[in-house]
């Protein structure tokens, strides 16, 4: 699925090869696209954009989605359980996260506390957690381009959980901290004085 979509944005980039020509010169630019691109992907076709440029993302495998529901519920029991204000959304979610038209991401698991931030498209700006589940294409993903992105766009707390390595990254960018775990440690939630999650081999 992600080779269909990668040659339909081919096909439409040839296509636009063609708006570019003027009378006298023929200009091409480097080709840049919007969130308006995102939706307008074939049926079945997922996507990030970040700063213009499409990310392919392949479909999850069963244990990225075992590991995903175990710590979604674990985080929405806690904050049920507490009558916390903070929502939950699993990919996917769209998240703008500069409140342009160049950026969208999904992350796997995000986690608001600012209510004005959410409408029925998604979330406007930076979520206060984002947990990431690294899928065997997405390591480069996960580790240097949004590790960046989410930095500079705002998010407290950015986990990378690494089902190939059984460890967890945890950045705390409000303190400036990097801590790793392994699975079955108990790794404390920085955005919470007193919530510890178990990530379990799914």
């Amino acid at each position: 699925m992600p080779y269909l979509c990668g040659l339909w944005r081919f096909a439409n980039a040839y296509l636009n090869v063609f708006k570019e020509v003027e009378t006298v010169n023929v200009v091409r630019k480097e080709e840049f696209y919007t969130i308006e691109d995102i939706y307008a992907l074939p049926e079945g076709c997922r996507a990030e954009l970040i700063d213009g440029r499409i990310y392919d993302m392949a479909p999850p495998s069963r244990r990225h989605q075992d590991i995903l529901f175990l710590l979604s519920r674990k985080i929405a029991d806690y904050i049920d359980s507490n009558n916390g204000k903070c929502k939950v959304y699993l990919a996917p979610f769209a998240v703008f996260l500069n409140e342009d038209n160049r950026n969208y991401v999904e992350p796997d698991i995000s986690v608001i506390c600012d209510e004005n931030k959410l409408d029925e498209k998604g979330c406007n700006g930076a979520p206060d957690w984002i947990i990431e589940i690294v899928s065997q294409g997405s390591r480069r993903m996960d580790y240097l381009i949004k590790l960046f992105k989410y930095r500079n766009a705002g998010v407290k707390e950015y986990w990378i959980v690494d089902s190939g390595k059984d460890r967890i990254t945890v950045y705390n960018f409000v303190d400036d901290t990097v801590e790793e775990y392994a699975f079955g440690d108990d790794v404390p939630v920085g955005i919470y004085e007193d919530f510890v999650v178990k990530v379990l081999d799914a």
